[in-house]
């Protein structure tokens, strides 16, 4: 077959590659400048989304009709700058 030499490469690789992915992807530096940008565009942050959930249809239809008329105002802004 393929001799000790083989075997030895893949216990040195079997050992070698996972140590380095972890001392690659668990430096902080690396996950301050590629996970947490990230994250921020993906998750929005806690002060800008809404933590009063309506709980009846009233405040529903309040909600919605805040949302619609927010809507509106964005298009007719943008309808105007074009």
């Amino acid at each position: 077959m393929a001799g000790p030499n083989l075997e030895i490469f893949k216990f040195g690789f079997y050992l070698f590659f996972p140590l380095a992915m972890m001392v690659h992807y668990g430096n902080p530096e690396w996950y301050r400048r590629h996970v947490i940008p990230y994250r921020e565009k993906l998750f929005p942050r806690v002060e800008t989304t809404n933590q009063n959930l309506p709980t009846n249809r009233g405040e529903i239809r309040q909600q919605l009709e805040k949302l619609k008329e927010e809507r509106n105002a964005r298009r007719q802004a943008k309808e105007a700058s074009e």
